[in-house]
């Protein structure tokens, strides 16, 4: 009896170890009574007894030989070749001055490198996967861009040449499309909302070179914003994520495809367990586009927006700080038309409630072009809704206009403050639509300074309203000061362009200059 229990005992270890349990856990399912050689059909049927069903991934997979087999003829092997300017060069070798092989030697090389500007071959390797049985292969932007030839590599052995269908640089997404003899291999989109934090996923590309290769791990998390573009949104993984395995499906265990492989984190270069792709949702919605048009086709408003920190939201008279801040609307946009402004906090955008700036971004991309969508936002402490209609973004990137963009001077908060003149509208590139008074100059150290405020910037409004000369922002801040406000938001315009941003200066942090007294 005691060989028994202990033969179950070391077999239960075994199983253990290899997931990493240590040995206090075989001593309490000993204590316990229980028998540690519990398979999952026996958890199972012990769960759907007391009324709990586990996940279809609860117990962890057995194997993915099967999964893997069936998958892996729609994973392709991507290699690109480009030609750039070659860069390299012999070394100018050292002579003392005034060596008769000083001019000799810098003429020489100086000769050689105008008549350079050779070509030299730069290959890169990536991974992708067949969508549909025509030819149309899903991968990163960043694998194929700037390419002069693309050759797909299948399972079978066979290679083909691929194009470019469209590619979106905001995303990392690009479709390519191959000719082939037969219909090939597909796998479809899996579904975010099915996604859960601790699921398994299967990663299969071409770490190195390694075509076919196969890896597991779990869903580490999701919503990772890692600050690769505007729409990040990846999905997490500690499945083993290489170089190489760019563009490359993460499926579930039952073969769908929930995030493209696009980033790791690493010190080496190697996995670490912290890799990154991209949801299935955004890849097949990005991916429809550019199948239909060659292009994306995202939703439009027009305006420039910033997070409202805790500063801003004092300064805006706001109870909390939630939403996102218009600093800027494009006069021919959408948000224009429909009346939104500068300094309204937008909470809620098509009845979600927009919480942070890439929420708000989101949304918008993702609005069909033409919808009639409604805005919640708050305008100088008042709630108020409007509704907008989306433009389109791909649309009006090329025709964005920019901002038309020793006098008296008074100093605030180490700043130099003085009058809008022509010779300072051309000296910092501003134009004519610009307004307010120009930041002349800014102490190193000074609160401004450390706000982030520069030499060139224009003052526009000061709590939303109006300034002009500097003595109306020195007597604006005064009369905020009496009025007992504790944060004064600057609206500011940048030099070269006059792109517009808030800037919260917390009148506790230190005492403003230009005869303004210290705060009771």
């Amino acid at each position: 009896m005691l060989m028994l229990v202990w033969e179950r005992l070391s077999h239960c270890a075994h199983g253990l170890r290899r997931f990493g349990l240590i040995g206090g856990t075989i001593a309490l399912a000993v204590m316990a009574g229980l028998p540690c050689d519990v398979d999952a059909k026996d958890a199972e049927q012990g769960q759907a007894a007391s009324g709990q069903m586990p996940h279809q991934t609860s117990m962890g997979p057995k194997s993915v030989a099967d999964l893997a087999e069936r998958l892996i003829p729609a994973v392709v092997n991507i290699s690109t070749r480009s030609l750039v300017d070659s860069k390299d060069s012999i070394p100018l070798p050292k002579v003392p001055d005034g060596s008769p092989f000083q001019d000799f030697f810098e003429d020489f090389f100086e000769k050689n490198q105008e008549e350079g500007g050779r070509k030299r071959s730069v290959q890169s390797l990536g991974s992708g996967f067949v969508i549909d049985a025509s030819g149309l292969i899903v991968t990163n932007n960043h694998v194929i861009a700037g390419a002069d030839k693309i050759r797909v590599k299948f399972s079978d052995g066979g290679q083909y040449d691929a194009e470019i269908v469209g590619r979106d640089t905001k995303t990392d997404l690009a479709l390519l499309k191959v000719d082939t003899p037969k219909p090939l291999s597909t796998v479809p989109f899996g579904l975010e909302k099915d996604v859960r934090v601790g699921d398994w996923v299967m990663a299969i590309g071409n770490p190195f070179g390694l075509g076919g290769s196969v890896s597991i791990g779990i869903v580490s998390a999701r919503n990772r914003n890692i600050n690769t573009g505007p729409y990040d949104s990846f999905i997490q993984t500690d499945a083993a994520i290489n170089r190489g395995n760019s563009g490359g499906p993460l499926f579930d265990m039952y073969g769908n495809v929930v995030g493209v492989n696009t980033a790791i984190i690493s010190p080496s270069g190697a996995s670490i367990g912290l890799g990154f792709a991209i949801p299935a949702d955004i890849t097949s919605r990005v991916v429809t586009q550019l199948k239909e048009f060659g292009e994306t086709r995202r939703g439009w408003l027009g305006i420039r927006i910033q997070q409202v920190s805790e500063d801003l939201a004092e300064g805006l008279g706001l109870s909390d700080a939630r939403g996102v801040l218009i600093a800027w609307v494009n006069e021919a946009g959408p948000a224009e038309k429909a009346g939104l402004k500068p300094g309204d906090v937008i909470v809620r955008y098509g009845g979600e409630a927009v919480s942070e700036v890439r929420d708000l971004t989101r949304f918008v991309a993702e609005t069909t072009i033409g919808a009639e969508v409604e805005v919640e936002f708050y305008r100088k402490g008042q709630l108020m809704a409007l509704s907008v209609v989306a433009g389109h973004l791909e649309a009006s990137e090329s025709k964005v206009p920019i901002a038309k963009n020793a006098d008296k001077l008074s100093r605030l908060f180490g700043m130099s403050l003085s009058e809008l003149t022509p010779a300072e509208r051309r000296k910092h590139n501003l134009g004519d639509s610009v307004e307010g008074v120009v930041v002349h100059e800014v102490e190193p150290h000074s609160l401004a300074g450390q706000k982030g405020i520069q030499t060139g910037m224009v003052i526009v409004e000061i709590n939303q309203e109006i300034v002009s000369t500097p003595q109306s922002v020195v007597k604006r801040v005064e009369t905020l000061k009496a009025e007992g406000k504790s944060t004064i938001v600057f609206l500011l315009a940048r030099p070269d362009g006059g792109e517009l941003v808030f800037v919260p200066i917390k009148l506790d942090d230190s005492a403003p200059e230009g005869g303004l007294p210290p705060k009771d």
